[in-house]
C-alpha cells in the first residue's frame, strides 16, 4: 500500500465425496513417508531451584535436612514435552521469566532437569549469552580455536574454516585483540560466525541477534536459512515476533514455565500477543483500583469501569480476535474505486480498504488502522488514521485530525483508506485493529479490537502492460537519456 494512502472518517447512527467404492491404486495402498528423524525430545522436563531466605538457611539446610525445609522451591519449568525433528526451525516464545533460557541451557546441556528428559542427536552450537564460552582474556582468533576444540573439531578442521568464520565476523584486526576490549556487537558478531560455520546438527539461538546492527542481522538472518535448508534443526528464541513469524515453521510458547500453546508459528504469535493484552489490561486495571478510594462498591451506572459493560471473554471466544473490546471492528471491505467489492487487483489499479467500528462506551484518541501480510506471513506494511494525523500534523495543513475527535458510545466510526495497488503479485490478508493511542506518537497503546483475517484479496501483473518484481513497485522511471559524465582534466589542464 503506498504511503500516500489518505483515510476518511464519517459517523453513521446507525463433506466432500471419500470415494469408497472407487478402486485404489498402488499409491493408495503404499505406506505414508517416514516423518524426518527427531533431532530433540523434551519429555516432561522440569527444572526446580531452591531459594533461601538468608545465607545461614542454605548451612542449616544441608546438616538439618531431616528435621525442616530451609528453602522455598521455584520451579522455572514444569512438564514441557516436544519434539523437534530434523531441518525444523522452531520458536520458542514467552514473557521474560518464562523459562525460555531455562529450556534451552537444559537442551544444550549446560543445565540438569530436575524431573524429565532431554535425548538430543548430533552436535550442538549455541548462543545463549552474550560472550558464553569465551575467554576474555583470549584473543578473538584463541577463542575460535577454543570453541571449535570445545565442539569437537580438529585443528586442522578449525583451520579449514578460519577464514570463513573471519570473513563472517568481519571485525579486522580486532580478531587479534583480547575479547574484553570488544563491544556487544562485536562479541555476538564473532560468537555468531563461530557456531554456524562449525556445521552443527542443532543451532540453538536465545536472543544473541538483537545485538547486531540492522546489515548483520540480515546475514545472520540469510545464514539460518541455509542452514536449516541443509538440514541443521534450528531453536530459535526471540521477542521479534515478526522474526518468529517468517524464521520458523513452528513455535511454542512457555508461561510461567509450562506450555501454553504449541502449533504453527503464526498461531502462537497470535496467542502470544493475545497474552501480552490481557495481563497488560490486568495491570492497568489493578494500577486503577489502587489509585480508587476505598468506597462500597456501587451498582453498575450508566458510566461503567473499562470494559465493565462488554463481556471480554467474547474476544477470548473467537480464535483470530482479542482486545477489550470498548470498541469493536465490525465490518472490513476491500473495494474498487467506486465501492464495488473486489478480491484481484492490478498494479496502479484504485484499492479502497473500509473499517468500520462500534463504539461500546465513549472514547477518544482512538486510531483506525490496517495492517497488511503476505501468504508468507511477511508483514508488508501498515497505516491508520494516526499515521495519517502525524503526517498533516508534521506539514501544518490544519485538517482535523481523528485523534483528536470524541466518539460516543453507540456510534459507528468509518475510516476509508485509498490509493493506487503498487503490491506484487500475491495473496494478502488483512488485519483490522481499532486502538486508543493514549501518546500521539504510538509510545502508549490500548488494543481495544483487533481482527486477522478480516479480508482478504489479490494481485496479479499483467506482463504485456505492466510488470515489476519483488514485493512491491516503487514507482520509478528510467531517464530518457543517459549523458556522459564529464572526464577529469588531466594533469597538464589543472596546471595551466
Amino acid at each position: 500500500m503506498s504511503s500516500d494512502v489518505t483515510p476518511t472518517t464519517t459517523l453513521v447512527d446507525g463433506v466432500p465425496d471419500t470415494g469408497k467404492d472407487a478402486p485404489r491404486s498402488d499409491d493408495d495402498l503404499a505406506p505414508p513417508p517416514d516423518p524426518a528423524p527427531c533431532v530433540v525430545r523434551v519429555e516432561g522436563v522440569g527444572k526446580c531451584y531452591h531459594i533461601y531466605d538468608r545465607p545461614q538457611d542454605r548451612l542449616k539446610q544441608a546438616f538439618f535436612r531431616w528435621r525442616r525445609t530451609y528453602h522455598r522451591e521455584f520451579w522455572a519449568l514444569r512438564d514441557v514435552s516436544f519434539e523437534v525433528g530434523r531441518g525444523e526451525a522452531v520458536g520458542i516464545v514467552g514473557r521474560n521469566g518464562s523459562g525460555k533460557s531455562t529450556l534451552l541451557q537444559i537442551i544444550a546441556g549446560t543445565l540438569t532437569p530436575t524431573t524429565g528428559s532431554v535425548h538430543v542427536a548430533g552436535r550442538v552450537a549455541a548462543l545463549l549469552e552474550l560472550g558464553s564460552g569465551f575467554n576474555h582474556d583470549f584473543t578473538g582468533r584463541e577463542n575460535v580455536y577454543l570453541n571449535g576444540a570445545v565442539l569437537g573439531l580438529s585443528k586442522r578442521e578449525i583451520d579449514d574454516r578460519f577464514d570463513a568464520i573471519a570473513g563472517f565476523a568481519d571485525i579486522g584486526d580486532f580478531l587479534d585483540q583480547p575479547v574484553k576490549t570488544y563491544s556487544s556487537g562485536m562479541l555476538v558478531r564473532l560468537a555468531f560466525a563461530v557456531q554456524v560455520q562449525l556445521e552443527p546438527d542443532l543451532l540453538i539461538v536465545d536472543e544473541a541477534l538483537a545485538v547486531g546492527d540492522a546489515l548483520f542481522q540480515k546475514r545472520c538472518y540469510q545464514r539460518l536459512e541455509e542452514l536449516r535448508s541443509g538440514g541443521v534443526t534450528i531453536l530459535f528464541v526471540s521477542h521479534d515476533q515478526e522474526s518468529v513469524r517468517t524464521l520458523t515453521s513452528r513455535a511454542v510458547l512457555l508461561h510461567h514455565g509450562s506450555v501454553r500453546a504449541m502449533g504453527t508459528a503464526a498461531e502462537v504469535v497470535l496467542d502470544y500477543r493475545r497474552l501480552l493484552h490481557d495481563e497488560e489490561r490486568a495491570y492497568f486495571q489493578h494500577a486503577a483500583d489502587r489509585l480508587r478510594r476505598p468506597a462500597p462498591r456501587p451498582a453498575p451506572a450508566v458510566a461503567p469501569a473499562v470494559g465493565a459493560d462488554v463481556d471480554a471473554s467474547h474476544a477470548r471466544s473467537d480464535r483470530l480476535s482479542f482486545g477489550a473490546l470498548e470498541a469493536e471492528v465490525v465490518d472490513v471491505r476491500v473495494t474498487g474505486a467506486h465501492g464495488e467489492e473486489k478480491t484481484l487487483f492490478y498494479p496502479g489499479e484504485p484499492i479502497r480498504i473500509e473499517i468500520a467500528c462500534m463504539l461500546h462506551r465513549d472514547l477518544d484518541h482512538l486510531n483506525i488502522a490496517f495492517r497488511l501480510r503476505n501468504k508468507q506471513g511477511v508483514k508488508v506494511t501498515s497505516w491508520g488514521t494516526l499515521n495519517d494525523d502525524i503526517r498533516n500534523w508534521s506539514r501544518a495543513e490544519g485538517r482535523p485530525a481523528t485523534w483528536d475527535r470524541s466518539f460516543r458510545k453507540g456510534q459507528v466510526v468509518r475510516a476509508v483508506f485509498e490509493g493506487p495497488c503498487i503490491l506484487g503479485p500475491n495473496l494478502y490478508e488483512v488485519q483490522a485493529t481499532v486502538t486508543q493511542e493514549l501518546d500521539p506518537h504510538y509510545k502508549s497503546q490500548r488494543i481495544l479490537h483487533w481482527r486477522d483475517e478480516a479480508a482478504f484479496f489479490h494481485t496479479g501483473q499483467s506482463a504485456a502492460q505492466y510488470s515489476f518484481g519483488g514485493v512491491c513497485d516503487l514507482g520509478l522511471a528510467t531517464t530518457a537519456s543517459v549523458e556522459p559524465a564529464p572526464s577529469a582534466p588531466s594533469e597538464g589542464a589543472r596546471a595551466r
